[in-house]
């Protein structure tokens, strides 16, 4: 920073901060009035802690669904589970997601009719039960543990890519992980009808309920920490009757989640220190589109 005045600097010229214009001072010179527009933080937005616990609680029911589906391919593998019962319980789950899903939305405009709904859910259960045969074949020549690595890899990315900041619709890429590592887990069943059970149930877990966790969260912000609570203990009851110790870990691993990751996140907001000033990028807030017709 340069001095206001000195040897060589007429002192009655006022230093302008202009490009356009000869002035009578080195080009990087700057007056004592330049760190009077330092702003900090300007844009830092503040957290409260339940808010935050609340949010997460959308992390930690995708983790806990995840675990269900495991669950409950473990148990079909191991025929301790029949697939038409699983599958009408499914079908009725839908059902009853899709009427709550209907009284949710209110008497706003619909985009879908009821039939055509009923038209893309037939669709989807005619082509899903015609080539479950194929689906069954599809990993035959694979050796089972790839099949098993390919699987985590993809319920792993499902849960990293997922859109938590706004999971209606979910994104393409976490919904495409999940389905993959779905499939690849289905063909590992004994029988076709027991792929056919898999792939609705992955399509009802990982597809739609997130839609209709979304419009929870928007018409009933109330019911959706209840809601999250009931996913997370289904997850962790589901991995307690298969391995003790496992439901232990991801009980930790979701308390952690929800109660000690927003209380770090929170403690850490008051280090933030972000400066703005004149030496900042100029933003332009007018609206240029007319010069773009």
């Amino acid at each position: 920073m340069g001095a206001d005045s000195g040897p060589g600097i007429p002192a009655a010229v006022p230093w302008r901060k202009v490009l356009y214009e000869r002035q009578p001072f080195p080009d990087n010179y700057v007056d004592s009035r330049f760190l009077e527009e330092l702003r900090r933080n300007i844009r830092v937005r503040q957290y409260r802690y339940w808010s935050v616990v609340r949010e997460t609680g959308l992390i930690a029911q995708q983790v806990s669904w995840v675990a269900i589906f495991l669950t409950l391919w473990y148990y079909m593998e191991q025929g301790a589970l029949v697939p038409s019962a699983v599958l009408l319980v499914s079908m009725g789950c839908a059902l009853l997601g899709y009427g709550l899903y209907e009284i949710l939305g209110g008497a706003g405009v619909r985009e879908r009719t009821r039939l055509a709904d009923l038209q893309s859910a037939a669709i989807f259960l005619a082509f899903t039960f015609g080539f479950s045969p194929v689906l069954k074949t599809l990993t035959e020549s694979v050796s089972t543990d790839t099949v098993y690595a390919m699987s985590a890899v993809m319920l792993l990315a499902h849960l990293v890519s997922f859109p938590y900041a706004q999971p209606s619709p979910p994104g393409s890429l976490s919904l495409n992980a999940a389905l993959f590592g779905s499939v690849c887990l289905a063909s590992r069943l004994p029988g076709a009808l027991h792929t056919f059970t898999m792939l609705s149930c992955a399509l009802l877990e990982f597809a739609l309920w997130p839609c209709l966790l979304h419009r929870i969260r928007e018409k009933a912000k109330w019911s959706f920490p209840w809601a999250a609570g009931l996913v997370c203990l289904g997850g962790v009851g589901g991995v307690g009757s298969l391995w003790p110790e496992g439901a232990v870990l991801l009980s930790m691993a979701l308390l952690i989640l929800t109660l000690l990751c927003p209380l770090l996140l929170v403690h850490l907001q008051r280090h933030k220190d972000n400066i703005h000033g004149p030496w900042d990028e100029a933003e332009i807030r007018e609206d240029l589109s007319h010069f773009l017709n």
